[in-house]
């Protein structure tokens, strides 16, 4: 009697466990499902951006370009359209992730790097780069093509402006309690600051410049190399390495300042360091392809509502939707008027403004 008693005992209390084992197993395959779906639809739409444009590739040609099988689209697909497809990809992802990392540091859904100003003030240093550190020129001959001809520099300047906009939110962050709305109207007068900044170099520059930085600013990734792509990489990657190291430190920070200390996390020097890095991550983006808005806000908002709040699933999966979002956007730029390309930070403002403002109400809703 005893025995029968001691079994049912322990049944009972192994159904409770086994059904909590089987909800977090579900709970995480539904999650690595979403992955591995956004995975292979970044490659359907790699493969539909190499085809589209101008001049319509066979998929089999891309297949034989790729795999270095002789073909006459080889010089198109590996010189003009690869490196742009790389670069939407690494630049959507890095935008994404910038975002979704700020909207964790700051607790606030509404941060982004266009929002907080970042982007304009990283666009005022390059502006500057542009100007006062001779990196734009124009190129010889017939068509008079404008060009950065120093990203380097370029890159170097936006960077260390966009800490300056990163610092002015720092500090109205750390030393007042502002409410998730008053931090983006900040960001709004920050990046007015920096527009008037930018306007007011653009006074001062002669038709050469005003012409580098004009075509600067409107946020195109077509002009990327190969060798602008592996710094982008070079960027990304160990940047995107160490957020996903800290995943349980950002779940942790989302459940409270003060829960996160007594977890033993360090939530002033994760806040810092998590806001330098994605401020590098805009800046790099900002000043090889220009402005382009709503990527880093839109995917993260995108990837919780699909799979939640857990930084385990969303930054990866916000990586993934900015990969898909922006190269989406850039091949939607591309044949919408073909033959003419309008430039992507066009096109993701007019999908990223109205979704977001669906997003936003949806949220407040509910």
């Amino acid at each position: 009697m005893m025995k029968l008693s001691e079994e049912k005992f322990n049944n009972t209390n192994s159904a409770p466990v086994t059904r909590s084992s089987d909800r977090y197993l579900r709970y995480i395959a539904r999650k690595t499902l979403f992955l591995i779906s956004c995975i292979i639809l970044l490659f359907v739409m790699m493969i539909i951006s190499v085809s589209v444009g101008t001049l319509s590739i066979p998929m089999e040609e891309i297949v034989r370009s790729l795999v270095g099988l002789e073909s006459n689209y080889s010089n198109i697909v590996w010189h003009i359209r690869m490196p742009r497809v790389l670069a939407g990809i690494v630049a959507g992802a890095s935008l994404a992730v910038a975002g979704a990392v700020m909207q964790s540091i700051l607790k606030n859904p509404l941060a982004s790097p266009y929002t907080l100003g970042l982007s304009q003030s990283a666009a005022f240093g390059a502006a500057f780069a542009i100007i006062f550190l001779g990196a734009g020129s124009a190129i010889s001959g017939t068509t008079g093509t404008v060009i950065v001809n120093n990203p380097y520099i370029v890159t170097i300047m936006a960077f260390v402006w966009a800490l300056v906009g990163m610092t002015f939110i720092m500090i109205l962050s750390a030393m007042t309690r502002v409410s998730p709305e008053a931090m983006i109207l900040a960001g709004v007068a920050i990046a007015a600051i920096f527009q008037a900044g930018t306007t007011a170099l653009q006074f001062f520059a002669d038709s050469i410049q005003l012409s580098s930085i004009v075509y600067w600013t409107f946020g195109d990734i077509g002009r990327v190399t190969w060798s602008q792509c592996g710094v982008l990489i070079a960027i990304m990657i160990p940047t995107l390495a160490y957020f996903i190291y800290n995943r349980w430190n950002y779940n942790a920070m989302d459940a409270g300042e003060e829960t996160a200390r007594g977890l033993g996390v360090d939530t002033g020097r994760m806040r810092i360091i998590g806001m330098i890095l994605s401020s590098l991550l805009s800046a790099v983006v900002v000043s090889f392809m220009g402005i382009i808005g709503f990527i880093g806000l839109v995917a993260p908002h995108i990837t919780r509502r699909v799979i939640g709040g857990d930084h385990r699933f969303l930054i990866p999966g916000s990586a993934l939707i900015g990969a898909i979002l922006l190269m989406g956007s850039d091949t939607l730029a591309r044949t919408i008027i073909s033959p003419m390309v309008v430039p992507v930070g066009v096109i993701t403002a007019f999908l990223g403004g109205p979704l977001f403002i669906y997003l936003l109400v949806k949220g407040y809703k509910k």
